[in-house]
Order: structure tokens, then sequence, then C-alpha cells
């Protein structure tokens, strides 16, 4: 099979596609033929080698596909469902092997583009909305990159959840997505300094939590448009990693918290994800939330999509289609 794979670590261009062996499922496990894989930032940082991973390595952690053949001791899938998942590894090929405790089911009425869209970025959106800083009705909230990838997603779980919101983006174009998701205020940082504009929009009272998956140029400013006893959420480091601080920061700025979470530890149980993803798929099933998927790139353009991503390009969703 086709299958992109990582000898060394380093820019988009180290992403070779090659001719590798056809897996086979083991105990526990699917056979799944990927219909299509997400493209996450997480993939660069693990290319790059800010989070670890053995060399060589085929990369993607989300996606979605048809099961084609089952390992020993499995009765909860059979050869022709079509699932969905959010962690492991290999997506990045036109097969994959899976634990089946990962695999969700896709329901009728969700296309598996859909559904390799909003597994990773969805449940990340579910997670921080719900289960991190819960959103009550009456908060306000700061999402930078709302038109991102999650950013778009997380605009719609926090109206649903009764808060306002205040984006930031870098165009007009960008602004106006996110409004259409339902953003209440976009700051264009371009064009304006956001801590200011957050200052101004809420007249200095400032928010109750910022989702905040840019990480080194927004950190700092962020913890400056917290309420007293706010949440900075810190969920990615699309600019670099935010370097160390003075926890004594915290205390002078308002009692504030940070936190750095990630998905897994929160799809922990196989309950959990199936919440998280049933929801999603229930909500985009009944129309009340969109996934836009921005493009989608042929498995073999992988260097491309990691380019297009890395360049702050992104309105919504990248896939690579095996």
């Amino acid at each position: 099979m086709k299958a992109i794979r990582v000898h060394e670590l380093g820019g988009p261009e180290v992403l070779a596609y090659e001719e590798i062996a056809d897996p086979e499922p083991g105990q526990g496990e699917a056979l799944v033929e990927v219909s299509a894989a997400g493209v996450n930032f997480v993939d660069t940082y693990q290319r790059k080698g800010l989070y670890k991973r053995a060399l060589p390595y085929t990369p993607g952690s989300e996606g979605a596909g048809t099961v084609v053949a089952i390992g020993d001791d499995v009765t909860a899938l059979q050869v022709g469902d079509c699932v969905a998942w959010a962690r492991g590894g290999g997506s990045y090929a036109q097969y994959a092997v899976l634990p089946v405790r990962d695999l969700v089911p896709v329901p009728e009425g969700i296309s598996l583009q859909q559904a390799a869209a909003v597994m990773l970025q969805g449940m990340t959106a579910h997670y921080l909305s719900h289960s991190t800083y819960p959103l009550q009705k009456g908060d306000t909230a700061l999402i930078h990159a709302a038109a991102g990838g999650v950013g778009h997603l997380l605009v719609q779980l926090a109206k649903r959840r009764g808060a306002r919101v205040i984006g930031t983006c870098s165009t007009t174009e960008k602004a106006a997505m996110a409004r259409h998701f339902g953003a209440d205020e976009m700051i264009l940082y371009t064009q304006e300094d956001f801590q200011e504009a957050v200052d101004r929009l809420t007249d200095g009272e400032g928010v109750e939590v910022v989702y905040d998956s840019v990480g080194k140029t927004t950190f700092h400013e962020s913890l400056d448009c917290l309420k007293p006893r706010g949440y900075l959420v810190l969920f990615g480091q699309s600019s670099g990693p935010v370097e160390p601080f003075d926890l004594q920061v915290l205390n002078a700025k308002g009692s504030l918290y940070v936190t750095r979470p990630t998905l897994r530890h929160y799809i922990a149980t196989r309950d959990e994800l199936l919440w998280r993803a049933g929801d999603l798929f229930d909500w985009l099933a009944a129309r009340e939330i969109e996934v836009q998927i921005d493009r989608t790139f042929p498995l073999a353009e992988a260097t491309d999509a990691h380019r297009y991503i890395e360049g702050r390009n992104t309105r919504g969703k990248l896939l690579l289609i095996p």
C-alpha cells in the first residue's frame, strides 16, 4: 500500500510517499481502508520533533474509513462498518490498523469526510467548552484563531453553551467566516492589539476564559484579557512553545488559572469517547453545527498540506485523500 513515512525530523519535505507492506490486524484490532485522514498541527509538531515519535513512522492520528478485516476476539465491529478515530497512528496511508476500542461508528447521514474532519478538532472543541472550562450562560470567551480547524467548531459549541464569543483572526475574510459560525465580536490582530480590543469590548472587565491555540505570541497578552480567577486554556502552540515564566505572575494578575490540556486525557475511557463523538455526530446530523472542510489534498501531496497548515492559511479542516 501507499503511505507517508517520516525517516528523519525536519520540515515538510521529510514526508516521503512510499510503498510499504499491507498491515494486518491483530487481537482486538481492525484493518480500515482509509477514506480521509485529518491533517492537524500535532502532526507538524511530531514531524519537527517537538512531540517525540520513534523513527521511522507513518503520521496521522485522525481519520475515517471502512473496516475491511478484523482480528481475533473482535465482536463489536463487522467488515463493511464505517468508523472514525482520533488517536493512534498511521492514518496517512491507504490502510490503517487500529484498536477497536478507539473506533467510533459513523452513523448514516454523516459522510466519511465529515467524520474525519470533526473527530480530533471537534472533540477538542467539545472538551474545551464542556469540561476544561465548562462554559455557562453569560460567560464571555476569547477564542484565538476563531476561523481555524478547532476555532470554527469551538465558536459554535461556545454559542450552544450560551457564551458571548470574542474571536481573533488575521483577515477580514476569516472574520466573516467566524461571524458566520456565531462569533459575536471579531478582532483582527493584524490591525489592532487584541488585549486592548478585549478591554474595550468588555468595558475593562475582561473575560472568564481564553482558549489559546497560538502559544508563544499570544500567551502573555491573553493573561491580561482575563478577569480575576479567569482561565487561560492553552491547547496548542502554532506560533511556538511558551517560554517558562514566573508563576507569581498568576497571583499578581488576579489569582489566574493556566492549564495545558490534550485530547487523549479527555477521551481516556470509551464512554467519554462515545459521548463526545456522539454529540458531534448528532449535532451534525441535525444541522445544528457545521464542519468546514477548507481543502483536500491527495495523500501524495502531504508535504503541500503541511506547508499550508503551517502557513496559518487554514479556514477550517484539511484532509488527505488516499
